[in-house]
């Protein structure tokens, strides 16, 4: 089997329909030949994972403008899979309506919130305008043209207009031209990193004890050995409030010293650290590859 009928093989599960930028990220870390596999909710693309109905999943982690994707931490931390590879995708939003439709005439504009809040100086050159949370970007255009409505329009891609043959009323709408959202491909736990991708980092989530310097406990054991923190995010624990999940990003492979070492000793038992696991280790493919 030569390589590109070995890569559409590869089934891979995004959340939202076709033309999300979801499905578009899965295209650039699994190639054009890939079979995408649209779903409705985060969560169920990780639930799909462990199932075995898709090989990947393919999920935005976190946002230049907006910060964190809490959904996809939340389905990370409920499931057992393995980051196995990311990329940084480019966004750039559109204002799309129905055919005929102006922007004078257009006073709801739906999409996916993380999406409304990427585009917040739009509702402030135009207050009359009111955002309505949708379940995806690409997924409130194709609603938005289904329905025809005429006071109505959609925030999502060109691509999302050109494929529901929706108008483009405004291009570039993203309140910064540097807007970009780091996606995660995730696989069944043991599964290895993708291959081909550039540079190492390695995911990493755990709970601490509720005690003064535990935290900085954790940080110092990284930093005196070396190990390069780039991104920290708590989460709360479902049924037990005020208690926290954390993320860490950190450069490197967790198989190779000085962070094998760091892990061990994270993992040593103390009054400090539980729950530790090593979401992946992984490289990233860019848009360019």
């Amino acid at each position: 089997m030569n390589d590109e009928a070995a890569r559409a093989t590869v089934s891979v599960a995004y959340q939202g329909v076709p033309a999300a930028f979801g499905e578009e990220a899965a295209s650039v870390i699994f190639g054009a030949e890939a079979r995408t596999l649209p779903y409705s909710r985060f969560d169920d693309v990780v639930a799909a994972v462990v199932a075995g109905a898709a090989q990947f999943g393919v999920l935005p982690i976190e946002n230049t403008l907006v910060g964190s994707v809490g959904e996809t931490f939340e389905a990370l931390g409920r499931h057992d899979v393995r980051i196995v590879g990311e990329t940084v995708l480019r966004v750039s939003h559109a204002l799309i309506a129905p055919r005929g439709v102006r922007l004078a005439d257009v006073r709801r504009v739906h999409s996916h919130p993380v999406a409304l809040a990427q585009c917040e100086s739009l509702f402030r050159a135009h207050p009359e305008l009111i955002p309505v949370a949708a379940f995806n970007t690409a997924g409130a255009v194709r609603a938005v043209i289904a329905a025809g409505e005429p006071d109505a329009a959609a925030i999502g891609s060109a691509r999302a207009a050109e494929l529901y043959d929706g108008n483009v009323l405004l291009a570039a709408i993203e309140d910064h031209p540097h807007n970009f959202t780091r996606f995660v491909a995730v696989a069944r736990a043991g599964s290895r990193a993708l291959e081909g991708c550039r540079g190492a980092k390695t995911s990493l989530s755990f709970e601490l004890a509720h005690r003064p310097g535990a935290l900085a406990a954790v940080l110092v054991e990284l930093a005196s050995r070396g190990v390069d923190l780039t991104k920290i995010e708590s989460r709360p624990i479902h049924g037990r409030p005020f208690e926290y999940t954390f993320f860490l990003d950190v450069r490197g492979d967790a198989a190779d010293a000085p962070l094998r070492d760091a892990i061990a000793a994270l993992r040593a038992p103390s009054d400090g650290v539980s729950s530790l696991r090593v979401l992946g280790s992984y490289g990233n493919r860019a848009e360019r590859d």
